[in-house]
């Protein structure tokens, strides 16, 4: 089960389908207007089989920690792409991110999802690939397909995520971390820590690469995610 970013899609994963659909059964799971990680993990429970690999991007990779946390011993393999483990600081930082989200939220009733879109593509990507159009637009456009509702759910999804630090230690499925060496939002030190709180993990940090991991480095992921699933 493949899970997505905030704002993303199945296009987020394609390059990883193609690469995997020879042996597996690549799915896609959509949050709809979830709003919340364990709603979240509801839906992708709904529809998966006995035991399962996982890969969850960014928001996504919160979502596989829930599923993990709740049925273990169906979940085969784990990748954690681009995401995070912690809850917040303190008061204060709840406060400041809280803050962001409204702000991310006006701005969107301002100009528009598709306008928000196009400024913060420009953000989640390595600054060395600001000048590559055609994943600036992929990026957009795949953001400007969702509504404003679903931002403001996804946003409040992370507002009140859980904290999984107490969890990563009893991972013992074969996990795979992959980060990008350029993330600004989710920086290579936190992948760093949370491959050493995981006792089966390992860590792959990408080059040249920001927060969109599987579409900046669409094949690097794919063959590091196709080695994690075959080995």
């Amino acid at each position: 089960m493949l899970l997505p970013g905030m704002l993303c899609d199945a296009e987020s994963w394609e390059e990883q389908i193609t690469a995997l659909a020879d042996f597996c059964e690549p799915r896609v799971i959509s949050f709809g207007d979830a709003d919340s990680i364990d709603a979240m993990a509801d839906i992708a429970l709904a529809g998966a089989p006995d035991r399962f690999a996982l890969a969850g991007h960014s928001m996504g990779g919160r979502v596989a920690q829930a599923i993990y946390r709740r049925v273990p011993q169906r979940v085969t393999k784990l990748t954690l792409l681009a995401t995070d483990f912690r809850g917040h600081a303190d008061d204060a930082a709840r406060l400041a991110e809280a803050a962001k989200r409204d702000g991310m939220i006006a701005r969107v009733a301002a100009v528009g999802l598709p306008e928000f879109a196009r400024g913060w593509a420009r953000e989640v990507v390595s600054p060395s690939r600001l000048d590559d159009a055609p994943l600036l637009a992929a990026v957009t456009e795949m953001m400007a397909r969702h509504t404003p509702s679903q931002l403001a759910a996804q946003t409040w999804a992370g507002l009140t995520r859980p904290d999984f630090k107490d969890l990563l230690p009893s991972i013992s499925c074969p996990t795979l971390i992959i980060a990008g060496d350029e993330d600004t939002l989710r920086p290579v030190a936190v992948h760093r820590e949370m491959a050493n709180l995981i006792p089966q993990s390992r860590l792959a940090v990408l080059p040249q690469c920001g927060h969109m991991i599987t579409m900046e480095r669409p094949q690097l992921a794919a063959a590091a995610m196709r080695r994690w699933l075959l080995d």
